[in-house]
C-alpha cells in the first residue's frame, strides 16, 4: 500500500484527519494504547506503537498527552468510567436485594474478564507511576465505593423494612478494595472467574448483611443465597 501512495492521495487522508474533533483523536490514541497493551504489554509499548495503531502522528499524540504514562493514566480513567456505567446500568432497582448484589458483582467481573490483559497491566503498572498512579487507583476504589453506597441508599429508601442502615464510606471502601485484591490475584494466576463470582458474592453479602440489613429481616439472621432466600 505504501508504494501506491502519491501526493494526490496523501492530501485527502490528511484532510480527513484534520476534520476529527480533538476528543476523537484523543479517543483513538487511548484505544490504540489499549490495543498495544493487549498485544505486547505496557512496558513493550512505545509512543511510536501508539501513533501507528491510531494512524496519527507523534505531534498529535503530544498535543494530547505529555508522555506515554499520561496516556496510560487516561486509559485507566476511561476503563473505570466504562466499568462504573456498566455497574449502574446492570443493577435493577426492582430486583431483590440479593440479586442486586450479584448484578453489581457480575458487572464488575464481566468488565474485567472481557479485557484481562488490560486490567492485569493496570494492577502491575499503576504503582510504578508513583503518586500519580497511586492516586488514580485510590480514586477508582473510592468511585466504585461511592456507587455502592448510592445503590444501597436507593434500596434502603425502597425497602426500609429490609435495609435499615446506610452503608458507611469506610465499609464500602473495604468491600471494593477487597474485591479488587481478589480479582488481581485471579488475574495474575490466569484463573477462571466462575468460582471467584461465588466467593465474592458470599463475602460481600455477609458483610452487607451485618452492616445494613435490619435485625428483623430474615436475611440478617443467616447468609442469603444467590436467589435471595435463606440457607435451609
Amino acid at each position: 500500500m505504501t508504494s501506491k501512495r502519491s501526493h494526490s492521495r496523501k492530501r485527502p487522508t490528511e484532510t480527513r484527519r484534520l476534520r476529527l474533533p480533538p476528543d476523537e483523536n484523543r479517543r483513538r490514541l487511548i484505544e490504540a494504547l489499549a490495543s498495544s497493551i493487549e498485544q505486547n504489554g505496557y512496558r513493550r509499548t512505545s509512543v511510536a506503537d501508539i501513533v501507528r495503531i491510531a494512524r496519527t502522528s507523534r505531534r498529535t499524540f503530544y498535543e494530547h498527552f505529555e508522555d506515554r504514562d499520561a496516556c496510560f493514566l487516561a486509559l485507566f480513567d476511561a476503563a473505570n468510567e466504562q466499568m462504573m456505567q456498566r455497574i449502574a446500568a446492570r443493577v435493577r432497582s426492582d430486583a431483590p436485594w440479593s440479586e442486586q448484589v450479584d448484578m453489581a458483582i457480575n458487572a464488575y467481573l464481566d468488565d474485567i474478564a472481557e479485557r484481562p490483559a488490560l486490567f492485569k497491566s493496570f494492577a502491575r503498572e499503576l504503582s510504578a507511576l508513583g503518586e500519580a498512579g497511586d492516586s488514580r487507583a485510590r480514586a477508582a476504589v473510592e468511585r466504585i465505593a461511592t456507587l455502592l453506597i448510592t445503590l444501597v441508599e436507593y434500596s434502603r429508601r425502597e425497602h426500609p423494612d429490609v435495609i435499615a442502615h446506610p452503608l458507611s464510606f469506610e465499609m464500602a471502601v473495604v468491600i471494593v478494595a477487597g474485591l479488587r485484591e481478589l480479582t488481581v490475584a485471579a488475574l495474575e494466576e490466569d484463573a477462571d472467574f466462575t468460582p471467584l463470582r461465588a466467593t465474592v458474592s458470599e463475602i460481600v453479602k455477609t458483610i452487607l448483611n451485618a452492616a445494613v440489613l435490619s435485625s428483623e429481616s430474615p436475611s440478617s439472621r443467616s447468609p442469603v443465597t444467590d436467589t435471595g432466600h435463606e440457607h435451609r
